[in-house]
């Protein structure tokens, strides 16, 4: 075995682990931290099959932008945890019987894939012509010219996202103080600050004698 299957199987091995602890961490903001660790890690493993592009497009879009955006809200809407797992077990029956479905169907296609391996091409592009290719040129022809309305409506879906987040975290809430930027600008020296003028010594004020009240000195007595 070599260094870089030796990488594969190390990389591979922190993305399932990683991937376990999404589904299975009780805090949220601890999941969303453990699939940037997963992104992390299926990035290792592009940039091990030479895919450098799809590498750093994972980084900057998923883990600097999408992965951001989730921990923003998640942090910022206060969920209650306790009424997020109420009712976990009467739908578990059914998240397995999915997730069961969707592993068998993984499992089918690997195992074929590991049975009947791709025929390498027959004639294949020598040193010189593969220099030339670019692979991120070639994709991006691609990308925008066959899917290019794929790729706008992703666009509006994550724009859509920003939006309904930041609609989401800028409700009132009664435990928090803001102030208005609008009223900080108009506001004006004389409104901050009052002077009053005031004598530096006060006389005592009296206190006037009851009639059948009888006084300190004489209740000392």
């Amino acid at each position: 075995m070599d260094a870089r299957t030796g990488l594969f199987y190390v990389f591979a091995a922190v993305l399932l682990f990683a991937a376990f602890r999404v589904i299975t961490a009780r805090n949220p903001v601890h999941a969303a931290l453990f699939l940037v660790l997963a992104f992390f890690q299926a990035a290792a493993v592009w940039i091990l099959l030479k895919a450098e592009f799809l590498a750093i497009t994972l980084v900057l879009v998923y883990v600097g932008a999408v992965m951001v955006l989730f921990l923003f809200v998640v942090m910022m809407l206060d969920i209650n945890l306790d009424s997020v797992r109420k009712g976990f077990w009467n739908h578990f029956p059914l998240a397995g019987g999915v997730g069961a479905v969707i592993a068998l169907e993984m499992s089918y296609v690997l195992m074929g894939g590991f049975r009947d391996p791709p025929q390498a091409a027959s004639l294949p592009l020598n040193g010189s012509i593969a220099a030339q290719v670019s692979n991120t040129k070639e994709l991006g022809k691609v990308l925008y010219s066959q899917y290019i309305y794929p790729l706008e409506i992703a666009a509006v879906i994550l724009l859509v996202a920003i939006i309904a987040a930041i609609a989401l975290t800028l409700r009132e809430r009664k435990d928090s103080k803001r102030t208005n930027p609008s009223d900080q600008v108009r506001v004006k020296s004389q409104d901050r600050v009052r002077l009053v003028k005031m004598p530096s010594v006060v006389a005592a004020p009296t206190i006037p004698v009851v009639a059948g009240s009888a006084s300190v000195e004489d209740k000392k007595s």
